[in-house]
């Protein structure tokens, strides 16, 4: 970098800031210019690469409020060579994308780069062959602060980073943002994990397991970009609040193709109307009834009592029953899917045709027996075997027909259980049915079972402890060719089916080999509010390493009792005199009251999910839709309400474990009531 030697470091890491990001604009524009009037062979081709285009344009914003850079390397020897010639060292500026001058020598290098990840690795133990790691601090966009550390240097200490601690703690006022310029060593090695292993990661709050995992997308997207582009890559989350909230995460990095999506998207068969009860759903939602789907879909294969007879010319052929029933056993005992099977039936009848022709001194090809297989007789004689079968029809039989569902559940289910999930009133169509969000998953099962799934090369499966069994089995088909993320937290389980391990999880997923990674440093809740949440651990998950927070701000914390809601409204108010985003937490079936209470004092606010702005900084959150979510301040509402909203203690405890643990920088609880004896 060629600077004048009397500017100042910081003077020379601006200009170095202008310009790249003069750079950028000029690589942008580059591609606005690109003229493809003469290199494309029809209008499809046209439109395919005009819009490859418009993408890359998008990948290349100048985000103004987004750093460029925000870390330098300096290498004691250039990457690579033998550090025994002497090769000079080189400097490298860490960023969100890559960035190169005109000459296309790199100006910015891209965070997921090989060079660059010393930047989150390296230590005074190890240093990588940094000489130099410098950090760089932003205030509205612009470069205001430097911090260095010479890792190679034994008289200089290891400290920690004020800068990382002021990124970590920078007020939230919209969407989540990325954690890229701190992301830690033991998160790193995470999101660096290959593309051909699964990963699971247990994670309790304030660790970054979202983080890490959208972080990890963006990783597999560069350094398996095509593979990738090919099979696809999918987030699920727990709800579409989350998913809003999330969504600017991997555009900020530069990647725009990822596909989001809630469980029930993925299974949205049909119309989901309805509800079930609680026992219900545990019991639609147990493995076993991947079981009882798999004996109803197979009972409609009906073996043959009559041979079949085929007319060709002046010739008859007939395969006879026997031969055809060895046909059917053969293509059961393989297990295949049952439309693949189907599919399968008149091609292996013909080939039986084709084998006497070739006897009585006929020489057929592959279109006479494609012929044969369409033939009438054969056609029947598959409809009569192995009929057609719609798998929402399927499951409804299922759910409405007693014997039926007896038949099939005999030895798996218990006349108890049979009981819980049958409909008490007929129902006359797919249609007219209220489905439930478990039933949909029962049809999703069942359609697999007559089809296969479409595979994508990688899933990440966030808030996946509240995953019932047969919804890790939807997941986990859409990923048997690829690889998958799991990031959750046990002690924040809070369905009736919660999991209970990570071992038994991943085995319904099919992929029972995934690495199990623990995080248990806590970036984002303050040292005295996961504190007083870990009280709850001992109730809710024993056995699980409590989060030990390494920030050095204890953050605000406060009990306080009240006897109105209009003292919940003042705490509001007194949080928002605070720079950064509010959320007011509360039981689902306070939410009402406190609206009105919000609205008698003109307190404007949002709802789950919604972006805050600089105008509109409160967030008013059912207790139900506030996981996965974060807020600088969280006023938390009647903490036994909480409880008392679930169907039992400990998930109405687990759910309160959630609530305490949104806050970034303070927390107030208010009560009228007495607070639960476990956080006493």
């Amino acid at each position: 970098m060629s600077t004048p030697p009397a500017q100042d470091p910081l003077s020379r890491e601006r200009a170095h800031l202008g310009s790249s990001r003069a750079a950028l604009r000029a690589m942008r524009e580059d591609v606005e210019n690109l003229d493809i009037t003469d290199v494309t062979a029809n209008w499809v081709n046209a439109a395919v690469l005009q819009h490859q285009i418009d993408e890359r344009i998008k990948a290349l914003a100048d985000l103004s409020h987004t750093p460029l850079f925000f870390g330098r390397l300096d290498y004691l020897h250039a990457p690579g060579a033998d550090k025994a010639e002497g090769a000079e060292g080189e400097r490298f500026y860490i960023g969100r994308r890559h960035v190169h001058d005109a000459e296309g020598d790199p100006m910015v290098i891209d965070w997921r780069a090989p060079v660059s990840q010393p930047f989150y690795r390296a230590s005074k133990k190890d240093p990588m062959d940094v000489g130099l790691r410098r950090r760089f601090g932003y205030t509205s966009g612009d470069l205001t602060a430097y911090e260095d550390e010479h890792l190679s240097d034994p008289s200089e200490t290891a400290a920690t980073s004020k800068l990382l601690q002021q990124e970590i703690e920078r007020p939230r006022v919209g969407p989540m943002r990325d954690i890229v310029a701190t992301i830690q060593p033991e998160q790193d090695e995470i999101v660096r994990a290959g593309l051909a292993g699964s990963v699971c990661v247990q994670g309790g709050p304030g660790t970054g397991k979202t983080a890490v995992g959208l972080h990890r997308v963006a990783y597999l997207l560069y350094a398996h970009r095509e593979r990738l582009a090919r099979t696809g890559t999918l987030v699920i989350g727990p709800n579409k609040s989350f998913l809003h909230y999330i969504e600017q995460v991997l555009p900020a990095l530069g990647e725009l193709e990822v596909k989001q999506a809630t469980v029930d998207d993925l299974v949205a068969h049909v119309e989901v109307r309805g509800t079930d009860d609680a026992t219900a759903a545990v019991v639609k939602g147990d493995a076993r009834m991947a079981e009882v789907l798999r004996r109803a879909v197979r009972s409609h294969v009906t073996l043959p009592t009559e041979g079949v007879v085929v007319v060709r010319g002046s010739r008859r052929w007939r395969v006879p029953a026997y031969e055809l029933e060895t046909i059917v056993g053969e293509l059961l005992d393989r297990d295949i899917r049952y439309g693949a099977a189907r599919e399968a039936l008149p091609q292996r009848i013909a080939h039986a045709v084709l084998v006497q022709m070739e006897r009585s001194g006929e020489a057929p090809d592959d279109r006479v027996q494609d012929a044969v297989a369409r033939n009438t007789a054969v056609k029947a004689a598959v409809k009569a075997i192995w009929p057609p079968v719609d798998p929402a029809k399927l499951v409804l039989r299922l759910l409405t027909d007693v014997d039926f569902l007896a038949v099939h559940a005999d030895g798996i289910l218990d006349e108890d259980e049979q009981k819980e999930i049958l409909w008490s009133k007929s129902v006359r169509s797919v249609k007219s049915a209220k489905w439930s969000p478990a039933d949909a998953v029962l049809i999703d099962e069942a359609t697999d079972l007559v089809q296969r799934t479409h595979s994508l090369g990688h899933v990440v499966l966030d808030e996946a402890q509240d995953l019932s069994p047969m919804q890790y089995r939807a997941v986990g088909r859409r990923c048997t060719t690829g690889s998958a993320t799991v990031l959750g937290d046990l002690a924040q389980g809070t369905t009736p089916w919660a999991t209970r391990s990570w071992d038994e999880a991943l085995a319904h997923l099919g992929k029972g080999e995934a690495v199990i990674e623990e995080l248990t440093a806590g970036f984002r809740v303050p040292t005295d509010v996961i504190a007083y949440a870990s009280r709850l651990l001992p109730h809710i998950a024993p056995g699980l390493t409590p989060v030990a927070s390494v920030r050095e701000n204890p953050g605000f914390f406060e009990v306080r009792p009240t006897t109105a809601d209009e003292q919940v409204v003042d705490a509001c108010e007194e949080l928002l005199r605070n720079e950064g985003s509010v959320g007011l937490i509360a039981a689902d079936a306070r939410i009402p009251a406190l609206t009105e209470a919000l609205a008698a004092t003109g307190l404007t606010y949002l709802g789950p999910g919604e972006e805050t702005t600089a105008q509109t900084r409160l967030t008013l959150v059912p207790a139900s839709l506030a996981k996965g979510l974060e807020y600088d301040y969280v006023v938390l509402d009647e903490p036994q309400a909480v409880v008392d909203g679930e169907p039992d203690e400990r998930t109405g405890l687990r759910r309160l474990y959630v609530a305490l643990t949104r806050a970034v920088s303070g927390l107030t609880v208010t009560h009228a009531a007495p607070l639960p004896q476990q956080l006493a």
